[in-house]
């Protein structure tokens, strides 16, 4: 027989399961629920990867790079807003000196300076999802959670993960799915959405990709659409097949290019004009970054990339 003590203290024990279960039932949304602005300039950003030449860490800078001086991620959003009239970006995870709170916060107050938001956090991840070793997807959980955390630190909405090869196995589909659905449940706790973007053409093949989103099933895993990427590994056909279907599964953010340059040297185009098209007949909303990536000079190209976007969002 239960004293009135344990009585008590059992009562107050459920109370508070149920408080607690009440407050996480509420303490973040559903589903995501960003406003996206209509005017067409207004949904445009500009990648930071393209500019890898010009900002520093210069980890990635090609053999062609220039001898000027080079600006810190800080000063990105700035330069963008000077440069293209733009107050939007999306910075590469290479691009970060660190995550720590002190270095975080000063690239706040920098984005506050300029008035200017990052839209999306392009993270490029190095541990495997689906690696066979539990150690290793268990390290890709923690390094996207902290990348998320960093996005919710920041204002951004969102990151794109990137989906790391296991010892150059393809990808294996349950145990993808299983490190993700850890990440996007703490992702939906920081109202971060997270994308998967067709790029590498074995561990992120659009059709892949597709299959992954929809056994995940959680609004805050999504894909982000490449115009150019899978026109390298693919037949144009094939391309924009799993690009469209890309575009339904996406929400966030995709990613402007109007040619790409394969391994082997030869340069693909993209067709904008269907490109858009289908962009709109997908109902997509989200943000377009600009995201340059063949020889040439990136700043010129970008101003032709926003010129296009803007003809083509405004028809």
């Amino acid at each position: 027989m239960k004293t009135r003590r344990q009585f008590l203290s059992q009562s107050a024990m459920l109370t508070a399961g149920a408080l607690l279960s009440s407050l996480d039932a509420t303490a973040y949304p559903t589903h995501p629920n960003i406003t996206f602005p209509a005017n067409p300039r207004d949904r445009l950003a500009v990648a930071s990867y393209p500019f890898r030449d010009f900002i520093l860490p210069a980890e990635y800078v090609s053999a062609s790079a220039s001898a000027a001086p080079k600006m810190e991620l800080s000063e990105f959003a700035a330069h963008v807003k000077s440069r293209f009239n733009l107050n939007k970006i999306e910075p590469w995870s290479s691009h970060f000196r660190s995550l720590e709170p002190k270095y975080l916060d000063d690239l706040r107050a920098a984005l506050d300076r300029a008035k200017s938001l990052i839209v999306d956090i392009a993270y490029d991840g190095q541990h495997s999802f689906y690696a066979a070793d539990r150690a290793e997807r268990e390290r890709a959980v923690a390094d996207n959670k902290k990348w998320i955390d960093a996005a919710a630190v920041l204002g951004s909405p969102s990151i794109r993960t990137h989906i790391a090869s296991a010892d150059n196995q393809p990808p294996d589909l349950d145990r993808s799915t299983d490190t993700l659905l850890r990440i996007v449940e703490h992702a939906a706790t920081r109202n971060v959405v997270v994308h998967l973007e067709n790029d590498d053409g074995i561990t992120e093949d659009p059709v892949f990709l597709v299959k992954l989103i929809e056994k995940v099933n959680s609004p805050w895993l999504r894909g982000l659409p490449d115009f150019g990427n899978s026109l390298m590994h693919k037949l144009p056909e094939d391309a924009y097949a799993g690009l469209e279907a890309m575009f339904n599964h996406a929400y966030g953010i995709c990613h402007v290019k109007q040619s790409e340059a394969t391994e082997k040297g030869a340069n693909v185009q993209v067709d904008l004009a269907y490109v858009f098209a289908m962009l709109k007949r997908t109902g997509f909303r989200g943000y377009l970054s600009m995201e340059y990536d063949n020889s040439g000079d990136p700043y010129k190209e970008t101003e032709e990339l926003i010129a296009k976007s803007l003809q083509f969002l405004s028809v």
